[in-house]
Formats: structure tokens, sequence, C-alpha cells
């Protein structure tokens, strides 16, 4: 009785993302309080009642703040990338101000201190981390949902090519189609962690003022991105353009230790690439030849058209690897590279890592050169 109970339980559990969202809720911020109460109040040794109602009930108050962040973000969601865009960046600072206000008010009440809305700047920056911070868990968490459900679209088309072999083309398209799509979610989730990470250093060193700078390039980025979502291909220059985005945020952090080669021919300019094809490869070169180099480094890409083949080249002057066991080392970021071109172009391309002189990595692709969105996308449909 108690194994079917539990049984019932879970599968309620997995069907409704209503409990889970309060579930998540809960957790979260009860984890919040602890963080709170051991890093400020434990170690400046001010464990008293009033303190630790304050961080019971701020926590409190932050569940109610939150909340209406999920239907916001539910609705921005069918909206266009800049409206989305406007529409929460508008709802966290709004929010996160009725939260510093409050929690501020709740405190000033329970302590009997006054004269601190003068620090109302300094608690707004702590807010405002906090809800980016929820955003971007509930955004990741929301893009794991879609790559979920492409998963299964994908799962469900190779079944279906399977029993209606009449059908073998369009099922074909479709999953090829949602494949595409399952990739891209992948990325978004994980670039996003990875600059809030960066952000996070810096708040913790307590450069204010680097922080707020690269929340402002994360926006610009964001937005980019968003629209880039809907698009599977784009021009390289729109490519290279959200490189360029990034390596603003990343030059936030590295300052003189980040510089960049770009040598790309006009024409190679206009061709079309997969979007969001070069950022994992810039990715795994910050990593590996300027976060990991105390002396920086160069992280450069070249671009050119050789007969109807556009050639790219994503290079840099870090300590290089072993080529023969890259892909076991290069993670995500290269797999997932791998695997959208071997999704669109089958066989018809090439990737390679190639040794740079004296020291360093080159990732070389050569895709079909392209102008047509359409010739692309349908190139192997038929």
């Amino acid at each position: 009785m108690v194994r079917i109970l539990s049984k019932a339980l879970i599968y309620k559990l997995n069907q409704s993302t209503e409990i889970q969202f309060w579930l998540a809720q809960f957790f979260g911020w009860s984890a919040y309080s602890l963080v709170t109460f051991f890093a400020l109040t434990v170690w400046d040794d001010n464990v008293t009642w009033s303190h630790v109602l304050h961080i019971a009930v701020q926590a409190l108050l932050g569940i109610l703040c939150t909340w209406p962040l999920r239907p916001l973000f539910r609705w921005a969601f069918g909206l266009p990338g800049l409206s989305r865009l406007l529409l929460a960046i508008s709802g966290l600072l709004a929010l996160s101000w009725a939260w510093t206000a409050s929690r501020m008010t709740l405190f000033m009440w329970i302590s009997g201190e006054r004269g601190l809305w003068q620090q109302f700047n300094d608690w707004y920056f702590g807010s405002l981390f906090v809800f980016i911070s929820w955003a971007a868990i509930y955004i990741g968490v929301r893009y794991y949902g879609l790559l979920q459900l492409e998963h299964d679209k994908l799962l469900r088309a190779k079944a279906s090519r399977r029993e209606e072999q009449v059908k073998r083309l369009q099922a074909e398209a479709e999953s090829r189609d949602a494949q595409l799509r399952m990739l891209r979610y992948q990325l978004n989730p994980h670039f996003l962690f990875n600059t809030l990470n960066a952000l996070n250093s810096l708040v913790r060193v307590g450069e204010s003022e680097q922080a707020a700078a690269m929340i402002d390039q994360l926006s610009g980025f964001l937005r980019h991105a968003l629209d880039a979502d809907t698009r599977p291909v784009v021009s390289l220059d729109e490519e290279l353009f959200m490189i360029r985005l990034y390596l603003d945020i990343e030059r936030a952090r590295f300052q003189d230790r980040l510089q960049l080669e770009f040598n790309i021919e006009p024409s190679a300019g206009l061709a079309l690439v997969p979007s969001m094809i070069l950022q994992p490869l810039i990715e795994n070169a910050m990593k590996y030849a300027i976060a990991d180099s105390e002396d920086g480094g160069i992280i450069g890409i070249d671009a050119s058209v050789q007969s109807n083949r556009l050639e790219l080249k994503v290079w840099d002057t870090g300590p290089g690897m072993d080529t023969k066991t890259l892909g076991d080392e290069r993670g995500i970021g290269l797999s997932n590279t791998l695997n959208r071109l071997e999704t669109l172009f089958e066989s018809d391309y090439t990737f390679e890592a190639l040794d740079v002189n004296p020291t360093g990595l080159c990732m070389r692709m050569v895709i079909p050169l392209t102008f047509d969105t359409q010739q692309m996308l349908e190139a192997k449909v038929g």
C-alpha cells in the first residue's frame, strides 16, 4: 500500500508543473535563508530573534514577489524577442524593488533601526542579483523542458518512420528540425549559467560597477540571442555580431588579457551558417586559452570562400591540446557543434582540430556555401 501511494505521489509530482514550481520555491528560498543566516547573521555574531525572524519573513516576501514573474515570463515567451526582453527586465526591476522596500521596512520595524533608506541602493543591488539568479534558474528549467519536449518529438518521429515508410521523408524532416532546436536549446542555459558564474565572481570581490556593466552587456546579448532563437540559420555577419557581444561580456572579466583578431572576407560575411555555431568554439577558446592563462592570449576567427565552400576557423594561442583525444576533453560545446553539423549537412562538411604554431589550437570547419535559407534547410530533404 505504501509503495503504491509513493508511486502515485511521484507520478503526480512528475506530471504537475504547479507542484514542482512551489516545491522549487520552498526549497530555493529555504536555501537562501540558510545561506543568509550563516553568511551574515552567524558570521557577524548577530544571532538574535529579530534577525532570525527577519530572514524568515523576507524569504516569505521573496516567494510572494517572485510568484508574479512566473505568469509574466510565460506570457513573454510568446512575444517577439525585443518585447520579451523588455517585459522580463521591467518585471525584474519592479518586483526586486518591491522586495527591497518591503524587507527594509520589515527590518526597521523588527530591529528598531532608523535611517536605513540611505542604503537603499546597496540593498536594491543585492535584491536585483537574487531576482536575476531566480530568473536564470527559471529560464534554464524552461529551456530544459523545451529540450525534453523536442527530444520526445524526435523519438516519436523516429518511431513513426519505422511504422509508416510511405511518410519517410516527412518524418525525417521533422526529426531533423526537432534535433536542431533541441541542440540550440541546449546551448542557451549552458551559456547563461557560465555568464552568471562570472557575474557572481565580480559581485563577490566587490566589483559592483563591472558587474552592472556586465548585466547591461548580457541584456544586449540575450536580446539578440532570443531573436536568433527563432531562426535556425543566420548570415555570418550576424553570427559574428553575436560573438562580439559575447566577447564584450568576457572583456569585463579579462580586460587586457583578451585580444582578438578577426579576418573575414566580405563575401564570406554574407553566407549563411547555423545560428550560434561558433559560440561553443569561442567559449572553449576562452576557457583554455584565456581563463587558464595568467598572461591571457589571442582568439581569432578567419572566414573565407573557396569555390562553393565556406571555410571557418576559430583559433587561439593557448597551450593547445592533443587533437586525438579532443572529443573527450572539450565536452558539450564540441559535441553540440558536431551534432548540429551532422544533422544539417550529413556528411557534406569538414570539421577538424589543427595545431597552431608555436602554441594553440585551431578548430576548422568547411560547409556548403549558400545565401538562401530555404536551400540550406532543405538541402538534404528529398
